[in-house]
């Protein structure tokens, strides 16, 4: 009696097998790929504002500390965002006819604030203080990237766990004199791990693994 399938059929049965059983884990694979990819973090994705602000100008052109418009970095959780009135502090004098700016002086002469649309999105589930990274040392440019050389603000890390771990775990190489968290351009005079250490021991910080240092 002659066989009932031809010889083919066992090649494409094993692979279909093959197929069924590799389909889960390669879904699993996409979704954590996804998940870290920029499609989903919104890394280095600019974002429009109501307000053509380009910190370029402001902060590389014009030298203006971040701390001026984001006043409450040092003492707040939230770095905070100027006000009309910060705006109009310079631009009542400067510019003071330019159609871009008629959003500033709309808002200010009407008292509304802006409306500026959200760039670094942590999760609720998240605790982030501005104020206790900045009196340790970690630099704006650690988290936010060189916004001086940004047209439009986008987010220059991921902004995930793995971000935070990996600064928690081995905060030295991160650390700067707390009087240098502003300077876009700093660099260290020397090796990063050992001046980074020095600055460990000498503004108190530890390494801060604990789930409840971010999650409470």
């Amino acid at each position: 009696m002659g066989a009932l399938f031809p010889r083919w059929t066992n090649s494409f049965s094993r692979a279909a097998g093959a197929v069924v059983l590799a389909t889960p884990a390669a879904a699993i694979a996409g979704l954590m790929l996804y998940v870290r990819s920029p499609l989903n973090t919104g890394e280095r994705n600019p974002v429009g504002q109501p307000v053509q602000f380009d910190h370029r100008h402001h902060t590389a052109d014009e030298g203006i500390d971040c701390r001026y418009c984001h006043s409450t970095a040092e003492t707040s959780p939230h770095a905070g965002l100027p006000s009309t009135a910060t705006c109009m502090g310079c631009h009542a004098q400067l510019w003071n006819k330019s159609p871009k700016l008629e959003p500033v002086r709309a808002a200010y002469f009407s008292g509304q604030a802006i409306r500026w649309n959200r760039v670094h999105d942590l999760p609720d589930h998240v605790y982030f203080n501005h104020s206790i990274h900045l009196a340790k040392g970690v630099g704006c440019a650690v988290c936010h990237g060189r916004v001086d050389q940004m047209a439009q603000v986008q987010q220059a890390v991921s902004n995930q766990m793995a971000f935070c771990l990996e600064c928690h775990r081995n905060p030295a190489p991160y650390l700067r004199p707390p009087e240098k968290v502003a300077e876009m351009d700093w660099q260290p005079n020397r090796d990063p791990e050992e001046l980074g250490r020095e600055l460990m021991q000498k503004l108190d910080v530890r390494a801060r693994t604990s789930c409840t240092a971010c999650h409470r």
